[in-house]
Parts: structure tokens; sequence; C-alpha cells
């Protein structure tokens, strides 16, 4: 027998908004690269230290590369953080949203011995912004908030429907 877990309403209330707040950081950053003329994950690029260097260089090295890592990411994070806010696909976008900060997090990790060029907000040792809100993701993904609060109800409804509409036809 599957033991339910129930939450208080200041529970889910906290992680709809927390889904919510990422969600717009995510959707913000996203549209300001696409209404700014000329950006570039370049710089970024460039600025990689760690294991993805190598690869970092190649993208670099590589114009439709480069762009299509700019396209990627852009419209990447204005998917992921629609999905988010409106608690579309939550799973998908949290996952996806996790893998995309894991991603900024591996090329330019606040690591004892890595120097870079540009400034970085704050002073961070191994832990940073970008790893916190890559776990928060993470457990975003586990809870189903958008069955509380979001457009994946519908989804859900749908799906249940159509199972019982399955069941009855077959039983």
């Amino acid at each position: 027998m599957k033991d339910t877990i129930k939450f208080t309403s200041l529970q889910l209330i906290t992680l709809v908004t927390l889904r919510i707040l990422i969600g717009w950081h995510l959707l913000f950053e996203g549209i300001s690269k696409l209404t700014s003329p000329g950006w570039s994950s370049l710089g970024f690029l460039k600025e990689s230290k760690w294991i993805f260097s190598d690869l970092s260089q190649w993208i670099i090295s590589n114009g439709k590369v480069l762009e299509a890592v700019n396209f990627l990411n852009t419209w990447g994070l204005i998917a992921i953080g629609l999905g988010l806010i409106l608690g579309l696909f939550t799973r998908v976008a949290a996952f996806s949203g996790t893998l995309l900060l894991l991603i900024y997090y591996s090329m330019n990790p606040p690591l004892v011995g890595l120097e870079y060029s540009v400034p970085f907000e704050g002073n961070y040792l191994i832990v940073s912004k970008t790893l916190i809100e890559a776990v928060a993701l993470m457990m975003i993904a586990f809870f189903p908030t958008s069955l509380v609060f979001g457009l994946d109800i519908f989804i859900d409804r749908y799906r249940n429907r159509k199972k019982e509409k399955n069941y009855t036809i077959q039983g």
C-alpha cells in the first residue's frame, strides 16, 4: 500500500513561490539575451577553466556552433522560465533548468586555483548561487507543485480521463 504524504498549505505555497521565482529569473535572463543586440555567450565561454574548457574553445572556434549555442541558450532559458511560471511541463522544465545551470556551473566553477579575468558577482568558494538554484530546481522536479497551482493540472486531468475511458472499454 502506498503511503501518501500530506503537505501544509504553507509548504505548498512556499514551493510554488520558489518555482515561480526561479522561473521568473530564468525567463528574464532569456529575454534580456534576446533583446540585447549583439549578445553572445562568447565572453562566458572564453572564461571556461575547468572540465569543459576544451569544449568551450571548440564552440568559440566554430561560428555556426557558437550561433547555435547562443540560440539554444536564449530560447532554452525562455522556455524553461515559462514552463516553471505557468506550471506547464514542470518536471521537464525543472530537470532541463537543472541541467543547464549545472553546465553553467561546470564551465566556470568557483574553485580554489581557478582565476578569472572577468570579476564575478560575490566571492564564492565551491557553492555559488548557480549551484543553489540548480539544486532548488531538482527539488522542484520531485514535488508536484504544478498539480497544486499550474497548467499541468489540465494535462493530469486529461490523462486520468483517458485512463478511465480505456479502463471502461477494456473492462
